[in-house]
């Protein structure tokens, strides 16, 4: 489902008269369909970048980052930025650990959003909200409410709604369960195992030892596959 080979990855501070910082340099990494690889390394070493990388957030350098998507592969590092919304409707999810929506809009809408872009119908997209919401223990009468002014750990679970909405074939987390309480955090953990077991292909960042024992088929150091 993805390939990334040698990406590389550097960041220029304009405002510090050009200084040039290296973040990743020829990183190689395949996730097949089902498999589930966390990304290990200590701060710094350029997780959350390669994540963003992925996502076409940011910009990749050097090298190739391919995703499987509609019968054939597409080049992240190369794509225009329409095929890159292509790629994210259908293809591939992103949970980071912050939601962003836009103010007035409820909580039902904010989820059941990615399954109206691949063109379910309006009722079969918020009945897939609503399943999710209870599962996450959002209770109803927030459900019309937007998340703007809920607590950290229900905007967390909203985030988390709408990232499992559609049946992504990819799905990349970014510490999904990090503000979450225990009940949550199981639900969570087989929320990633069901979509594992369903064929996705994922790739994530725990910073919790035991989720990521849970959840991940491989382990990938990160500091340790760069020259």
């Amino acid at each position: 489902m993805l390939t990334i080979v040698d990406a590389g990855k550097s960041f220029t501070l304009h405002v510090q008269g050009g200084v040039t910082i290296p973040v990743l340099n020829r990183v190689s990494l395949s996730i097949e369909a089902g498999e589930a690889v966390a990304l290990s390394g200590p701060s710094g070493a350029g997780k959350s970048s390669l994540m963003r990388m992925v996502y076409g957030n940011y910009a990749c350098h050097e090298g190739e980052i391919r995703v499987r998507h509609s019968g054939g592969e597409i080049d992240i590092a190369k794509a225009a930025p329409r095929a890159i919304m292509d790629v994210r409707r259908e293809t591939m999810g992103y949970i980071s650990q912050f939601l962003r929506v836009i103010p007035r809009v409820s909580t039902l809408d904010v989820v059941a959003e990615p399954m109206l872009a691949r063109g379910a119908s309006l009722d079969a997209a918020k009945h897939r909200a609503r399943e999710l919401l209870t599962r996450l223990r959002i209770p109803e009468r927030l459900w019309s409410l937007s998340p703007v002014t809920f607590s950290g750990g229900e905007q967390q679970r909203v985030n988390i709604a709408r990232g499992f909405a559609a049946p992504y074939p990819l799905l990349l987390l970014d510490e999904p369960t990090a503000s979450l309480d225990a009940a949550n955090r199981a639900t969570v953990v087989d929320m990633i195992n069901e979509a594992r077991a369903g064929g996705s292909a994922i790739m994530g960042i725990f910073h919790d030892e035991a989720v990521r024992d849970m959840v991940s088929t491989r382990v990938f150091d990160l500091a340790a596959a760069q020259p």
